[in-house]
């Protein structure tokens, strides 16, 4: 079997980009198997190529049809080279139930998108710790400080997330507030693959979250230092609601190739 892929570094969190159309039930074991056979790419998710609909430049679907900021970010750089450099690229993307907008700078190489707004944030506890369970809607991540990153900490948070329905993927953010480094664990459902990922977008906006919950009106914005590169969130509040949020950082792109499976 024969696909043209493209490899993408947004800010760490690399993605691979199958180029060829590929069933949606096929998706999830083809993308494990790429995940296995591909060590040296060190790939942290699979992202799915789909035609156009009319009303946008792009369509992208995750391997777990998840939602996933920095994947849609590589997209929307990718779309703006085909399409001669646009600067502005509407797209759809999986786990998100809107056209997504992403600003593009090719010249500096970097990508800011629109996120999905929490549907729900709360406190929670976990072994005496108590951290911020976010729900962006599909995804849904615990923000915890205090707490060495361990996947023993993660199972134990586990069942949180059991009691939120309709989720693609969810996370424990282990983050320490006072240098702004963040350490993302990631369980994608479908694929049932748990990840240490180079960087994750929306554990970023789950951060902000967190930090800006005092805030009553204005802007938020943050760099996050994460284990393979930096993402900067941005999140506005009115009445203390989040009304936006986005991320942007930094992306590369690999010139698209063809493997054999």
């Amino acid at each position: 079997m024969k696909l043209n892929v493209l490899r993408a570094d947004p800010a760490g969190n690399i993605t691979l980009f199958v180029l060829d159309p590929i069933e949606r039930e096929r998706r999830a074991a083809l993308a494990a198997e790429l995940m296995r056979r591909l060590p040296d790419m060190k790939i942290d998710q699979v992202g799915f190529a789909c035609p156009a609909d009319a009303d946008t430049d792009g369509r992208m679907e995750m391997m777990g049809g998840e939602f996933c900021g920095n994947a849609t970010r590589a997209y929307a750089m990718y779309v703006a080279r085909q399409r001669g450099g646009l600067s502005e690229v509407r797209l759809r993307v999986s786990g998100c139930d809107h056209i997504v907008t992403a600003a593009v700078d090719l010249a500096r190489g970097a990508a800011r998108a629109e996120m999905p707004l929490p549907r729900a944030v709360r406190a929670a506890e976990v072994e005496g710790h108590t951290g911020t369970l976010v729900d962006l809607a599909g995804i849904a991540h615990l923000v915890i400080e205090g707490v060495a990153p361990s996947e023993d900490f993660f199972r134990a948070a586990e069942p949180l997330f059991s009691a939120i329905e309709g989720l693609d993927a969810y996370g424990v953010i282990f983050l320490d507030r006072t240098s702004h480094r963040m350490t993302p664990l990631v369980m994608v459902v479908d694929t049932a693959t748990l990840i240490w990922e180079g960087s994750c977008g929306s554990g970023t906006i789950a951060c902000a979250v967190a930090e800006s919950t005092g805030l009553a009106d204005g802007l938020f914005e943050q760099d996050y230092f994460q284990p393979a590169g930096v993402v900067r969130a941005s999140i506005e509040r009115r009445g203390g609601a989040v009304v936006s949020a986005a991320i942007g950082g930094p992306v590369t792109l690999d010139e698209p190739m063809c493997i054999t499976l």
